[in-house]
């Protein structure tokens, strides 16, 4: 005879709120049978938020026009942040405006307070402008490998009369460009078809690292992503670290992790554009002198770059993959992540329900 008829009112109501649970369970048990963690790992500024927004570009829903208005005040933050950092480097490097009256616009601009800016007003707009084109500011900025300075400054200062015209609305590379850093963890969930791929951001920053514990669970596959250029630059943290060799000590750590064992490894070498344009006046060995190749060309320095990355890897039973990668570039993303995607799905084909 069937159980049901058996037992008290709260007794059946307690055995149905257990099949209801396992119901639950067995759903829940499907979904994450077709769900892909991967984990983005990378010191701060190495671009894993601009590799989150092209796939969201690519892969998710994009940004539509609300969406893009909201980035008119990242933008405006993001560009007196810049001139700020410039007029800070002219003091300390004891570098003299060419033109005397931009001393007097340096000081205002000081002033201002970037966690209040939204927009940026007429005074703002001519002084900025007339900080960028004075000399010494430009020669401030060719040294920019000495003090912190955003891989963005050059691109939004050049650009001051679209990006302050009335009708301005941010374009896709306006937004890929903008610099937030990420505090704590961010999931982002992105549908490729029959299976969906969850990208954990976290931050990148040192004081950031201790919350990505919670995020190790599960793991089918680590991307990391290392900034290139930033051989030749400190950490905003230490004026006495170089950004490359911490970078590569992470990378060591992560993959000599137990949590980690299983994981395979996908590596971006990162921002090879900036890359390519630094190398031609800063030479590789100057900071690491096991570099013997030429100065100024940029393919053999890569691969030494690269070279460093895999030999952290050795020994590891789970494969590393790289790519270079601009993460700036919405089409080399997309033909690198189509590349990481096949591979992700071969790796993990067994575990994955695609019926």
């Amino acid at each position: 005879m069937d159980e049901c008829c058996y037992g008290s009112p709260e007794e059946k109501e307690s055995r149905r709120i257990s099949r209801q649970i396992d119901s639950i369970l067995k759903k829940e048990k499907s979904k994450t049978k077709n769900e892909l963690k991967l984990l983005l790992l990378g010191t701060g500024e190495s671009g894993k938020s601009t590799f989150i927004k092209q796939m969201r570009i690519i892969h998710g829903k994009g940004y539509e026009e609300s969406d893009r208005r909201g980035f008119i005040k990242l933008v405006c933050q993001n560009v007196i942040t810049a001139i700020q950092a410039l007029i800070d480097a002219m003091d300390t490097l004891k570098i003299e405006y060419v033109e005397e009256q931009n001393l007097n616009y340096a000081e205002k601009l000081k002033e201002v307070d970037v966690i209040h800016v939204t927009s940026l007003q007429s005074w703002e707009v001519d002084a900025i402008k007339r900080l960028w084109n004075d000399h010494g500011v430009q020669q401030c900025y060719d040294r920019r490998r000495e003090f912190q300075l955003s891989d963005s400054a050059k691109y939004y200062l050049s650009d001051m009369d679209r990006i302050t015209a009335p009708d301005y609305l941010p374009t896709l590379q306006d937004i890929l460009r903008v610099r937030v850093p990420t505090t704590g963890i961010i999931e982002y969930p992105f549908d490729m078809s029959k299976v969906i791929f969850r990208m954990v951001d976290v931050g990148g920053q040192r004081s950031q690292r201790k919350k990505w514990i919670h995020c190790f669970e599960n793991v089918k596959s680590i991307i990391f992503l290392a900034a290139l250029n930033e051989y030749d630059q400190v950490l905003y943290e230490s004026e006495t670290d170089n950004r490359l060799a911490e970078s590569l000590a992470l990378f060591n750590t992560i993959v000599s992790s137990r949590w980690f064992q299983e994981s395979s490894t996908i590596l971006f070498l990162n921002k090879t554009d900036l890359f390519e344009e630094k190398i031609k006046t800063s030479h590789l060995a100057n900071y690491f002198p096991d570099y013997k190749g030429p100065s100024g060309d940029a393919e053999p320095a890569k691969k030494f770059i690269e070279k460093m990355y895999i030999e952290c890897h050795k020994g590891r039973h789970k494969p590393l993959y790289t790519h270079f990668t601009c993460a700036t570039d919405t089409e080399n993303i997309r033909v690198v992540f189509e590349s990481v995607k096949d591979t992700v799905f071969l790796e993990h084909l067994d575990s994955l329900n695609l019926e």
